[in-house]
């Protein structure tokens, strides 16, 4: 797992939510009131008008709302978060920096699967355990990705024969 902070997410999400038609200019102004209302202390009356005037550009708006947020803190950018989820949920899903977590679990997963065919594959039959453990990895391949599923069904056919 990966110890990347709100902060350090928010400066790699940043080139992706300030591209051209990622937030439209409704998402950014609900965004803003939503850390103004609910959360004061993150941006002030003053700061919410900065960011919701309709003068300035959307994107150097957001430009300026990010790196605000970037300077002041830890719990401030985790509230941004909330707020994008909240109000952009489907670009909250395609943000770089969940991306980066995904192979992790695919991997852990993987991982957790070939510990099992090893461990069924090293271990010497004991007829009172090994049946209900192998009935347990059969069902396994389902979750797993199916390259990897072949490799185990090929192992598991050869010893269900007793079973």
């Amino acid at each position: 797992m990966t110890d990347q902070t709100y902060c350090d997410r928010l400066v790699q999400d940043t080139p992706f939510l300030t591209g051209q038609g990622r937030l439209s200019e409704q998402q950014v102004d609900r965004i803003v009131l939503q850390l103004n209302r609910y959360y004061p202390q993150v941006l002030t009356n003053k700061e919410a008008e900065k960011f919701r005037n309709p003068k300035a550009s959307l994107r150097l708006r957001l430009c300026d709302l990010l790196s605000h947020l970037q300077r002041s803190g830890e719990r401030h950018c985790q509230e941004f978060y909330r707020a994008l989820y909240i109000h952009a949920q489907p670009l909250h899903g395609h943000l770089p920096s969940r991306h980066t977590l995904r192979p992790m679990s695919f991997l852990a997963g993987l991982g957790l699967a070939a510990g099992l065919a090893l461990l069924l594959y090293c271990c010497p039959p004991d007829p009172k355990v090994l049946p209900g453990t192998r009935r347990i990895l059969g069902f396994s391949p389902v979750i797993i990705d199916r390259h990897v599923s072949r490799y185990l069904l090929a192992f598991l056919a050869d010893n269900l024969g007793g079973l």
